[in-house]
């Protein structure tokens, strides 16, 4: 557990440290979100804040094949490696889309391409449980169901990445409650403790924490495209990665099917349940208009939230409610069931309800927050000369 901690650390620490560096460098290269129709927010932001979070994963992993018991085993290094090619590329995806703009069809491309990358590396779905049953994925098929989650996740997140803070925190409860479990189940089990499921959904609660001050409302910076995506495949490949290295046939799964056999397959849509839902919701809406589905628009559930009466921040502390309701309930009913958790999960779900349902009143925020983003403005629209 010291090294997990520690590679947290690394990837907190890193990635607040070069967040500025990206910042300046987007402003330079004129990385802005200009504010358009469907935007929430009224002035022009720097992007590249992936490029934070992709130095700080990389320094993450870079320091777990370095400590003694991380770099033991062979497996962990080799998925590590192949997970973390396939996040260049789609990085970079991200970056030229921040840059240039580019045609879905372009980022659906490199998508699928940096799902490759990682597959060729051995990060591929094997099974999917089922109760009283694993279903064994040929390798044909293995692959691709691979490559499609990536994709699917990938988008997920892009898509909730509409308020300041949301997409970070989001994501990072989601891998918290992902570790927790694949940390668990190792000590349960009597499993070797060194998972790349571990290793990344650590590496990526660091690095969420250590861009989340630079992002929270009022942003300094924007993740973009390179940021999102980018923990859209390692949520994906965090997931995938755990049935090459758990082998569930001695299980009871009559016995557990929910708490062993199902979480594998249950806790990572749980996990990430309101991107999931929001691009499911996307996808409905906009075919209904017969439109495609990557055609923005400003009818997400943050969106909703803040067209009921939330203010930005309130609306972003709902979206991390409802993330760790459903993440962390599910994670309690299926590790820990009984009577007094179901009335804790009720209980919570209750309160979260009632105040997703009926606003509080809107408190503006402070002068000094508007008066830094005015003057982040000031140097987006008057670059500093090279």
């Amino acid at each position: 557990m010291r090294e997990y901690l520690l590679v947290l650390l690394t990837g907190l620490a890193v990635t607040f440290v070069l967040a500025p560096a990206g910042r300046s460098l987007a402003l330079r290269l004129g990385a802005v979100a200009r504010p358009r129709g469907r935007d929430v927010h009224q002035l022009a932001v720097p992007y590249f804040g992936g490029l934070a979070m992709f130095g700080g994963v990389a320094a993450a992993f870079l320091l777990a094949s370095r400590l003694p018991f991380l770099s033991r085993y062979d497996y962990v290094s080799r998925e590590s490696w192949a997970i973390l090619g396939g996040a260049a590329v789609i990085c970079l995806v991200g970056v030229l889309d921040d840059l240039f703009d580019l045609s879905p069809l372009l980022k659906a491309a490199g998508q699928v391409l940096a799902a490759g990358v990682t597959v060729l590396g051995g990060v591929r779905l094997l099974w999917i449980p089922w109760p009283g049953m694993i279903i064994s994925l040929e390798r044909t098929t293995s692959i691709l169901v691979t490559v499609f989650v990536v994709f699917l996740v990938a988008n997920a997140i892009n898509f909730i990445d509409g308020l300041d803070g949301l997409a970070a925190g989001v994501v990072a409860i989601g891998a918290g409650a992902f570790f927790i479990y694949a940390y668990r189940l190792t000590v349960a089990e009597n499993l070797v403790r060194a998972t790349t499921a571990s290793l990344v959904t650590v590496a990526i609660c660091g690095v969420c924490l250590g861009y989340l001050p630079h992002n929270f409302h009022p942003a300094k910076m924007f993740m973009g495209d390179s940021g999102s995506m980018l923990l859209g495949l390692l949520m994906a490949t965090s997931a995938i990665s755990l049935t090459g290295q758990l082998d569930l046939d001695p299980y009871n799964l009559a016995h557990d099917s929910l708490g062993t056999a199902l979480m594998p397959l249950i806790l990572p849509l749980a996990v990430l349940a309101l991107p999931l839902i929001d691009l499911a919701l996307a996808f409905v809406r906009r075919t209904a208009r017969r439109e495609w589905w990557f055609k923005a628009d400003k009818s997400h559930l943050h969106h909703r939230l803040i067209q009921m009466g939330h203010s930005h921040i309130g609306a972003v502390w709902l979206m991390y409610a409802w993330s760790a309701l459903v993440a962390f309930g599910l994670l309690g009913l299926g590790l820990w069931p009984s009577w007094g958790m179901v009335v804790v999960v009720v209980v919570v779900l209750v309160g979260v309800a009632a105040v997703t349902l009926w606003p509080l009143r809107h408190i503006p925020p402070a002068d000094g927050g508007r008066t830094a983003a005015r003057q982040l403005a000031e140097r987006v629209r008057r670059p500093p000369s090279p």
